[in-house]
C-alpha cells in the first residue's frame, strides 16, 4: 500500500474514498462510509447559484454537523466568479476542502455548460480553477472525466492545467461524457494523466471489488481509488478494499448481525436527518439496495417500499433483517 495521501494540510486515513453522488452521498451516508473506512467523502453536488441555496435540498446538502474532518463540499457551475463566491461561502460554513465538479454527465448539468461539458473549453477551465483557488485558503480539488467523447480525450491536458492552477488533488472517472455510465471504464487515459502530473490522482469507475482496486492502482500508478456505485447497499466495501490494499488479503466477512446493525443505524440516521416525510422516502432507495442481501428480496422489498411511516418501515426492516441474521452465521 502506498504512503498515506496528503491533500493540503490533511493526511487521509485511507487512499480509498467515496465518490460524490447526487441523491446518495448525503450526510448520513458520508458519515457511515467514513466510519467504515472511506478516507474522504464529498458532499452531494451543490450549485454555485446562491439564489437556490434556500431550498430544503440545498440546506441538507450544506449541513455538516458532526461530520468527520476534513469536510468536503463539491460545487458545480460555469461562472468563475460565482464559483469563487460559492466556495468562500461554503468555507465560512465549515467546508475544509472545495471540490469542483467537471465530471457530471447529466444533460440538465451539461446543458448549462457545467459538469463534464466544461471539458470542451480548456480556457474556461483554467479561469474557473484560478478563480476558486485564489478565493479560498483551503485545498481545492477537481473531479473530471477522460474527455467529452472518445475522439476528444483531453483529460491529460485538463490535469496539467489543474496542476498549474494549484489544484491539490484530481479524481478521474474512466469514461467520457458521451459514455455516460455505459461500457467498461478505460484506464489508459488515467495512466497517462498520472505520468504527467505530480498532484495526487484518484482513479474512479467500475471499481467494485478489492481485487479490482489493486489491479487498477497497479496499472495506472494512481495514488488512490474513488468508489461510487459499488458502495450502494454495501458501504462496508471500504473496509474490504483497505485491508486488501494494506495486507494483500481479504478481511474476515462481517457477521450478519454486524451488517444488520449497520443498516438499522443508517435508517435511524436518515430519519433523524430528514424527518418523518422525507426520511421514509429517502430510506426506500437505500433499503432497495440493502435488500439484495436478503433471501427473498422482491417479496420483502414490497413491505419496505410500501411502509407509510418511519416507524412502520423500521419495524419491517428490523423483522426481515433479524430473520436474515437467524438464517446463517456469516455474510458472504
Amino acid at each position: 500500500m502506498r504512503c498515506r495521501l496528503r491533500i493540503g494540510p490533511y493526511i487521509l486515513p485511507s487512499a480509498v474514498v467515496l465518490a460524490p453522488m447526487a441523491g446518495v452521498t448525503d450526510r448520513p451516508f458520508r458519515v457511515l462510509c467514513r466510519r467504515l473506512g472511506a478516507g474522504l467523502a464529498a458532499s452531494e453536488m451543490i450549485t454555485s447559484d446562491t439564489r437556490l441555496w434556500n431550498t430544503p435540498k440545498s440546506r441538507h446538502r450544506m449541513n455538516h454537523e458532526g461530520e468527520p474532518e476534513p469536510r468536503v463540499v463539491q460545487l458545480a457551475g460555469a461562472d468563475p466568479q460565482a464559483l469563487a463566491d460559492a466556495a468562500r461561502a461554503n468555507v465560512a460554513l465549515g467546508a475544509q476542502i472545495i471540490d469542483l465538479n467537471m465530471g457530471c454527465p447529466a444533460k440538465k448539468v451539461c446543458g448549462r455548460l457545467c459538469g463534464s461539458a466544461l471539458l470542451t473549453d480548456e480556457a474556461l477551465v483554467a479561469r474557473i480553477l484560478q478563480a476558486v483557488v485564489s478565493a479560498v485558503d483551503v485545498p481545492v480539488t477537481l473531479k473530471i472525466r477522460t474527455g467529452w467523447d472518445r475522439e476528444h480525450r483531453n483529460g491529460a491536458n485538463i490535469a496539467c492545467i489543474a496542476q498549474e492552477c494549484g489544484i491539490a488533488a484530481l479524481a478521474v472517472h474512466g469514461r467520457t461524457r458521451a459514455d455516460f455510465y455505459e461500457g467498461a471504464a478505460e484506464y489508459d487515459t488515467i495512466r497517462a494523466i498520472k505520468s504527467r502530473v505530480r498532484i495526487p490522482v484518484f482513479v474512479n469507475g467500475d471499481i467494485a471489488t478489492a481485487k479490482k482496486a489493486r489491479e487498477v492502482l497497479d496499472f495506472t500508478g494512481a495514488d488512490g481509488v474513488m468508489i461510487g456505485r459499488a458502495s450502494h447497499g454495501a458501504p462496508w466495501i471500504f473496509r474490504a478494499v483497505n485491508v486488501h490494499l494494506a495486507e494483500g488479503i481479504a478481511p474476515p466477512p462481517l457477521l450478519r448481525a454486524d451488517l444488520r446493525d449497520i443498516i438499522l443505524a443508517h435508517l435511524d440516521s436518515l430519519y433523524f436527518f430528514y424527518g418523518e416525510e422525507s426520511g421514509v422516502r429517502i430510506a426506500r432507495k437505500h433499503l432497495g439496495w440493502y435488500c439484495e442481501l436478503l433471501d427473498e428480496p422482491a417479496q420483502i422489498r414490497r413491505d419496505l417500499m410500501g411502509a407509510a411511516s418511519t416507524a412502520a418501515q423500521f419495524a419491517h426492516a428490523l423483522k426481515h433483517f433479524e430473520d436474515w441474521v437467524s438464517g446463517a452465521a456469516v455474510a458472504a
